[in-house]
């Protein structure tokens, strides 16, 4: 499909959009949660919430958190999916969930990561935990510090399994920006989470996700619960490119918050699609560059442009490029100069940076100079 027409400033365009009013997409479903959010992850456009920045316990939902720290740790080398751990007093006693590991044994932090993964084990929590930072309250606080760091403002963790503590909370919204997260910069070890059974010590246990056998299309998250927060559960579902996540907290039930992000799900599918219109780097305009050592500079996006609208409506979005009056150099690569804009029927979709895609060097003194002459004659 061809991408929307981008339009520079000189240019004058006229097409003739029906009105908004006449795209109809009915409201959200109205879910048994206190909670929910649902979210196209390219775009960022938000499709249905309700209270999604009050703060919530997450039970369970806190293990999207640490297996994140665990990958980025395997990311960076600092561990091996190989570490063989050896198994405190604290952690075989964590109670709730478990995944029956033994004190004083050793397990692989693979294993480890599928006990907490999969089979939502406390013990396997405390594990990765201790052998990541050294014990449960340093690994707390690092799990803090890439909460601030991903923007998670209303969070707050003291332990890595979402036992209830006053101090343990996070949001739907802010949920999201770690599962976000995950799913973008971890994709090999994401797909952990649409395993649906794990063995270990002869056990074999489920995972709690349910929609993983009702929709083929789901491929996470984690479930979460305790009698304070309910029946929680965060799910991701990929359809014909688009991916969704969904966040549902405080349901009365496990058939509730399977219910209730299913109906989210297929609301978002069904009324909405997601295009990529234009990729990182990709050139999109040309301007004039003063007192620079040359006199023109390309202008592009940072980061690839998705764009979430109603379905059947791609043919009535627009593009266009504002650029600053007069871009000065020296520019560097990256500097923001302007914006992209793009609308459905005159109406904004999203706004993006505009910048440099290369940099541009001052200028000798000879191009100062008829540069400066001719800026007074502009």
């Amino acid at each position: 499909m061809d991408k929307p027409i981008l339009i520079l400033l000189v240019v004058c365009l006229f097409v003739p959009f029906k009105s908004l009013a006449e795209v109809s997409v009915p409201a959200a479903p109205s879910v048994d949660a206190t909670g929910y959010l649902l979210i196209d992850i390219d775009s960022d456009l938000v499709l249905a919430q309700k209270d999604a920045e009050q703060r919530l316990e997450p039970a369970s939902l806190t293990k999207i958190m640490s297996a994140y720290l665990v990958f980025r740790e395997l990311h960076d080398g600092s561990i091996k999916l190989s570490d063989q751990v050896l198994i405190s007093e604290k952690a075989w006693k964590t109670p709730g969930s478990r995944m029956f590991i033994e004190v004083n044994k050793r397990v692989s932090v693979e294993d480890l990561l599928k006990g907490m993964v999969i089979q939502s084990g406390n013990d396997a929590s405390v594990a990765l935990a201790e052998h990541v930072a050294g014990s449960e309250q340093a690994f707390a606080n690092l799990m803090n510090d890439h909460a601030r760091r991903l923007g998670m403002h209303n969070t707050h963790f003291v332990n890595s399994t979402g036992l209830p503590d006053p101090e343990h909370y996070t949001t739907p919204q802010d949920i999201v920006l770690v599962t976000e997260a995950t799913i973008r910069e971890f994709p090999e070890l994401y797909k952990m989470y649409a395993d649906k059974e794990f063995t270990f010590n002869e056990i074999s246990q489920h995972n709690r996700n349910n929609l993983l056998w009702r929709d083929e299309s789901v491929d996470g998250v984690k479930t979460g619960h305790t009698e304070a927060a309910g029946y929680c559960l965060v799910a991701s579902a990929k359809r014909d490119g688009m991916r969704l996540v969904s966040v549902v907290m405080g349901s009365a039930s496990e058939k509730a918050r399977i219910s209730a992000s299913q109906a989210l799900l297929n609301y978002g599918f069904r009324f909405f699609e997601t295009h990529r219109l234009y990729g990182a780097a990709d050139r999109l305009t040309r301007n004039r560059v003063w007192m620079g050592d040359r006199e023109y500079v390309a202008l592009g996006l940072q980061e690839d442009l998705y764009v979430t609208i109603p379905r059947r409506q791609y043919d009535r979005l627009d593009a266009r490029t504002e650029v600053r009056t007069q871009v000065y150099a020296p520019l560097d690569k990256g500097q923001k100069v302007g914006e992209v804009i793009v609308e459905l029927d005159g109406e904004p979709v999203t706004r993006r940076p505009l910048v440099a895609l290369e940099a541009i060097p001052e200028g000798g003194i000879w191009r100062n100079l008829v540069d400066r002459a001719l800026l007074l004659l502009e």
